[in-house]
């Protein structure tokens, strides 16, 4: 898709407290200007995020959130199979994730994962792991074995332990969405919309293999790589010298990519990806 004149990139956080660190956001125009840092300097929180999304966003622009839209369904049915209140597509999930959550302040969701019935299926700290918790790398969506075909090597949102969990992120990203519902439609759960803005799933492993990066190399730690990964993506260089933190350089590359790829319309009909689908797990941009 062509039409959209921004592409925006977010890396997020699932952690405890206000303000993360682990937030960066980069925005650049159609054409090859370097994607720029929004609030350059600002430790962001989650509501900030939401906040810039409903209020602040350019029109027509392309959002691609790093963190997973969705749960497992399809593998067996549910997202929680046996639980006669598990939800019935993506838009559900978010309502029931927002709703159990609503006290947890700063966009958490512990109050989701400690429900009794909720907490079967997940890892949880303090060795706390579900009895419907799948044994190993936890269950996966369909997307996520998209990935693991490209080389990426994706983890389960049900599992909210360890440096690579992206479970916490996901599930507090979910309120967000939800908190968005109505303003800006999210792919590919909701249709593509002919005008306006929009958010996808991305996964930044996948934009630094675009840029040249291999999986196992895929954070960006030098302004001298950064600029090389932007020009394997007809982007003009950032231009920062010396060490850079991989959130910033992630939101940076990956916004740069967006751009890059939006144009290829197998990006948005990948093989896999049916109605049901769709409306139930989601998909990241990018794999195929």
């Amino acid at each position: 898709m062509t039409r959209f004149q921004h592409f925006a990139a977010i890396d997020w956080s699932g952690a405890a407290g206000e303000r993360q660190r682990g937030i960066a956001v980069a925005i650049c125009a159609a054409g090859d200007a370097a994607p720029a840092l929004i609030g350059a300097g600002a430790v962001w929180s989650r509501a900030r995020v939401r906040d810039w999304l409903r209020d602040d966003l350019p029109p027509d622009t392309l959002v691609g959130m790093d963190l997973g839209i969705s749960l497992p369904f399809a593998d067996a049915g549910a997202f929680f199979p046996g639980w006669t209140d598990s939800p019935a597509d993506a838009h559900a999930l978010w309502a029931l994730v927002d709703r159990m959550a609503t006290d947890d302040a700063h966009l958490a969701v512990t109050s989701f994962v400690d429900h009794p019935e909720v907490a079967r299926h997940f890892r949880r700290h303090g060795g706390r792991q579900g009895d419907r918790f799948v044994p190993g790398r936890g269950r996966m969506r369909v997307t996520e074995r998209a990935q693991e075909a490209i080389g990426c090597q994706p983890t389960s949102n049900f599992n909210l332990v360890g440096a690579a969990q992206v479970g916490k992120s996901s599930l507090t990203g979910m309120r967000v969405l939800h908190a968005l519902r109505g303003r800006i439609p999210v792919w590919p759960i909701d249709p593509l919309p002919a005008t306006g803005a929009m958010i996808c799933e991305i996964y930044t492993t996948i934009a630094a293999m675009a840029a040249g990066r291999t999986a196992g190399r895929s954070k960006i730690r030098t302004g001298v790589e950064l600029d090389t990964a932007l020009a394997h993506l007809h982007s003009r260089p950032f231009g920062h010298q010396g060490p850079i933190d991989d959130h910033t350089s992630d939101a940076v590359i990956t916004a740069a990519w967006l751009r890059h790829a939006a144009p290829d319309p197998a990006l948005w009909h990948p093989a896999l990806l049916t109605e049901e689908i769709a409306a139930t797990e989601g998909w990241t941009f990018g794999a195929r």
